[in-house]
């Protein structure tokens, strides 16, 4: 099973995803959302945040079937599919996963061929607390 790499800045969203919350980081000051987590607001440069809980629905901004597998560990679920998601609560915020059958990825990735920009999509979280993706 694959573990997501953490750092401080992250660490939060990994500890929310392993529950099964999908949570982006928020600035305190401003209200801001953003994604990926990082120490500073890009649009205040405020170092305080929080967390704020999502609706878990989104859509596909963009997809990429990886040939071959960027990652050793992926080599074995080669080919799957990619997506980036805009969420449907934080329009500006964009989440990569992939694109699966079933919740935790039971049967597998999405064909490419059955992938549609726009498409409804919502969070499904696999055993390690990864972010994955199911048509809505």
């Amino acid at each position: 099973m694959l573990s997501p790499v953490t750092d401080p800045d992250g660490a939060p969203f990994w500890r929310y995803a392993a529950r099964g919350e999908l949570r982006v980081q928020e600035c305190a000051d401003c209200g801001e959302l953003r994604f990926p987590p990082r120490p500073c607001c890009p649009h205040c440069q405020s170092f305080t945040s929080g967390w704020r809980l999502m609706s878990g629905q989104g859509r596909i901004w963009s997809y990429v079937v990886p040939h071959p597998p960027l990652l050793p560990a992926y080599a074995a679920r080669a080919p799957y599919t990619v997506i980036l998601v805009e969420l449907a609560d934080a329009p500006r915020v964009r989440i990569v996963g992939n694109l699966v059958d079933a919740p935790g990825g039971a049967l597998g990735s999405v064909p490419a061929d059955r992938v549609r920009i726009g498409a409804r999509v919502r969070v499904v979280f696999d055993g390690a607390g990864l972010p994955q993706w199911v048509t809505a």
